[in-house]
């Protein structure tokens, strides 16, 4: 019994092991070719070695699992890859089952209204525009066109009285690649835009490909805020051999560029300093760290979760982060499982709170891959409260 139990916990200790590489690479600021090359060969190992332990080592494993043999006694290949994986479960285990949605102690219980519309019936028209995207659309419990309007009330440690109710539509990782029709954009950007938000974010992956920069205008140009329309850039557009030219795109849509800057706003006194973050794909806004003074309140764009700890040591008190994509599927009870992010999983998507800091993380509006299953895509509507939070 206890052989069958350690060779369970090394199969998925090397799953486990190769997850948590996968999603750790694509945090890095790696060119994207060599990024893709490293990948397929871990894409391969994850393949071949299980395949190799069953040609070459398949009477130990039995012998291990009716208990015969001890780990100690297989060939020594086969008994450090063994002790590696199980020292995964091991060491990494406790913490991935604690940042489970039903377990995550920074997850915020927010209140919300979700509104699910399917956006192509809504529009009376077909959003897919290749056959690919029309053919992987078919998928059963494929979500890519059921577009999730969040309404979220979230709470702020530290709101000042000035910020109460402040509205922020935040989208993220819009994806124009050129398979989903403009239209589905414009339909995000021009509900958000009804809502009337006081600011509106967009964190990053606009294009991914170059004959899309000429829909920028007509997806973003209708996009109105109170207190203007902010955006940066994330790692999908360096896709574009001139990622300037997206800035410049979306600076003529009548948007402000706060990649790698500050933009300060006087609210009745207050000054609400925006800082925008597209490490490690493009410089972070430069600003000292420590305490924020009395009188300013610090919001952050990032595209990646992973800039959480450069947040917290400026004293941000909100982060507006994207490029996860919540995962593109979320099990039941387990929730995601593949997250590009050096956290893992652990800030998908959703509402979190790390002192100081709430942070919001978008499941995104689309992606390079077609499919999401129990994963939206998602315009968030937030309000934002004054809150004790522990």
């Amino acid at each position: 019994m206890v052989g069958w139990f350690l060779a369970l916990v090394a199969i998925v200790g090397h799953f486990g092991l190769h997850l948590t590489i996968y999603n750790r690479l694509n945090a890095t600021g790696l060119p994207r070719r060599r990024l893709k090359r490293i990948e397929m060969g871990f894409f391969a190992t994850t393949l071949l070695i299980p395949l190799a332990v069953v040609v070459f080592y398949s009477e130990h494993l039995l012998a291990l699992a009716y208990g015969s043999l001890t780990l100690g006694d297989l060939p020594w290949p086969l008994a450090v890859y063994s002790a590696v994986c199980i020292a995964t479960v091991a060491i990494f285990g406790p913490p991935w089952l604690l940042s489970r949605p039903p377990l995550h102690r920074e997850s915020l219980d927010v209140a919300r209204e979700v509104r699910q519309v399917r956006v192509d019936r809504e529009l009376g028209m077909s959003l897919a525009r290749t056959a690919k995207c029309r053919w992987e659309a078919r998928f059963p419990a494929n979500q890519i066109f059921d577009l999730a309007i969040e309404h979220k009330t979230l709470p702020v440690a530290g709101l000042p009285e000035e910020l109460e109710q402040f509205r922020i539509a935040h989208l993220s990782d819009i994806h124009l690649t050129g398979h989903i029709a403009p239209d589905f954009v414009r339909y995000a950007v021009e509900v958000a835009t009804a809502w009337q938000p006081d600011l509106f974010a967009l964190t990053g992956d606009l294009v991914d490909k170059q004959p899309c920069l000429e829909w920028l205008g007509g997806c973003f140009s209708s996009a109105r805020a109170r207190h203007g329309c902010y955006f940066v850039l994330g790692n999908h557009d360096l896709r574009v051999p001139d990622p300037g030219a997206v800035r410049s795109g979306m600076v003529a849509a009548g948007w402000e560029d706060l990649g790698g800057r500050e933009r300060v706003l006087s609210l009745d006194g207050l000054r609400l300093r925006l800082l925008g973050n597209e490490a490690p794909w493009f410089p972070a806004a430069e600003l000292a760290e420590g305490p924020a003074a009395t009188d300013e309140f610090r919001l952050l764009l990032s595209h990646s979760p992973d800039q959480l700890p450069w947040a917290r040591r400026r004293d941000v008190r909100l982060m507006l982060a994207g490029h996860t994509h919540g995962g593109q599927g979320r099990l039941p009870w387990i929730g995601p499982v593949l997250s590009p992010s050096r956290f893992g999983s652990r800030y998908a998507s959703g509402s979190f709170y790390i002192e100081p800091t709430t942070l919001h993380v978008s499941r995104g509006l689309s992606a390079v891959h077609l499919l999401r299953l129990r994963c939206p895509p998602e315009l968030a509507l937030l309000t934002l409260t004054r809150a004790q939070l522990q």
